[in-house]
């Protein structure tokens, strides 16, 4: 494997190996293949993370500061309940020893994260209307990001712990390795089944008004 290795790195390989189909199952592989999934998820994933700690050291942010949970938006609601429903599907896989079926989920949340919460409060970081409203932003995105390392562990343990090293070792009590932490766990109150099936629709109407827009040139 050293020709992948070198190039792409041992997470990007475990992580193509883990979701491109269950263990034991055929499955088509290539250095390619590997650099497609690797740049899908670990590479968007990463550039999330680098925006996040721009912003955050222009703040000054600290997470042990207290939030004000009214200041939370729609999308800071829609983009938490999406998260613990992922730690939730992620723990199910795990827990029936499926990997492929652990992994999709992840992949599904970050592409989330990146392209719908991020690129929808970019505003929020840079010119915020308030600094509530920039606190509530850095939190939200703070905890999907750590969540994020932790499940992220099994699967990419050396992106996950440098996450981890950056964001959460020593803080609130939290060990210096994610691979010391807990696995993290579900917040069932923070999952909110309409604003899913709501963000679900309004994601499906932009994708297909941007199809509309592509095919009518």
């Amino acid at each position: 494997p050293w020709d992948i290795l070198d190039v792409h790195g041992a997470d990007a390989l475990r992580w193509y190996l883990y979701t491109a189909s269950p263990p034991g199952n055929s499955r088509r592989f290539s250095a390619d293949l590997v650099a497609e999934s690797a740049r899908r998820t670990i590479a968007t994933l990463w550039n999330t993370y680098s925006f996040f700690v721009t912003y955050a050291n222009l703040a000054g942010f600290d997470p042990a500061t207290p939030e004000a949970p009214s200041a939370r938006t729609e999308l800071d609601r829609w983009v938490r309940s999406e998260l613990h429903r992922t730690v939730r599907a992620v723990t199910e896989a795990l827990d029936a020893y499926e990997p492929a079926d652990a992994g999709r989920p992840i992949a599904d949340f970050i592409e989330e994260l990146s392209n719908w919460y991020l690129r929808r409060s970019r505003r929020r970081f840079s010119r915020p209307e308030s600094e509530a409203d920039r606190q509530a932003a850095l939190h939200t995105l703070y905890e999907c990001l750590v969540t994020l390392s932790g499940l992220l562990a099994p699967f990419t343990p050396f992106v996950a712990e440098e996450m981890w090293r950056n964001l959460a070792a020593g803080r609130a009590g939290r060990p210096d390795s994610v691979h010391l932490s807990d696995f993290p766990e579900v917040h069932e109150a923070s999952i909110d089944p309409g604003l899913d099936e709501a963000g679900a629709m309004a994601r499906k109407i932009v994708e297909l008004g941007r199809r509309v827009r592509v095919d009518t040139k």
